[in-house]
């Protein structure tokens, strides 16, 4: 029973990922998510209480992948320089893979300024990254690894230029490979930002 439940809910995020991403979010409703699923209305008030909770959980997916990528890319780097570069490729790789669709962000940031639940819901994993990326500078700082720079002020460079990435993805996804893209950017932004010999 548990498992069937797992898999109607499977069922609707799938069906509202693929309609978000090719309809967009204003043009899905409850209808359009049930008949894609193959579920009933009931089956989906059961799982979800309203389009929008469908389209948080789609979001909050997405975010707990980047974390894991992120956190693989520093457990597995001998420095913040290298760290901030592989996580650049393992993010591109998240966003080129089937499972995350580029389309479906603005979809995500238009809802923000709409409306103000989805709002707190994306501003707050926003600043998160922001002060996540401060402190990677700090430590890049305290290893040697990277020069004197205010870490707050890095840390929202590095943000700006992923969400920029991401735009970039959304405007040319068929001439574009992310995950190429995002190491060779930051590639460029880490050497600036490296520690020059004396």
């Amino acid at each position: 029973m548990q498992h069937r439940s797992e898999e109607t809910r499977s069922h609707i995020l799938d069906a509202a990922y693929r309609l978000f991403s090719q309809e967009g979010y204003d043009a899905t409703g409850v209808a359009e998510l049930c008949a894609a699923a193959g579920v009933s209305k009931g089956a989906f008030y059961h799982h979800f209480p309203s389009k929008q909770a469908v389209f948080l959980a789609l979001m909050e997916i997405w975010l707990e992948r980047l974390d894991l990528a992120f956190a693989s890319a520093r457990q597995s780097a001998s420095s913040v320089e290298q760290a901030v570069v592989n996580m650049a490729g393992m993010a591109g790789s998240v966003m080129n893979s089937t499972d995350v669709h580029p389309i479906i962000l603005l979809e995500f940031w238009m809802q923000a300024f709409r409306e103000p639940t989805v709002w707190q819901a994306a501003i707050a994993p926003y600043r998160r990254y922001q002060h996540y990326f401060a402190r990677l500078v700090e430590d890049g700082i305290a290893e040697g690894s990277l020069r004197q720079v205010e870490p707050g002020l890095a840390g929202r460079v590095l943000v700006s230029l992923a969400l920029g990435l991401l735009m970039q993805a959304v405007f040319d996804a068929q001439t574009i490979d992310l995950a190429k893209e995002a190491s060779q950017s930051l590639e460029i932004l880490m050497d600036g930002l490296g520690r020059r010999a004396a």
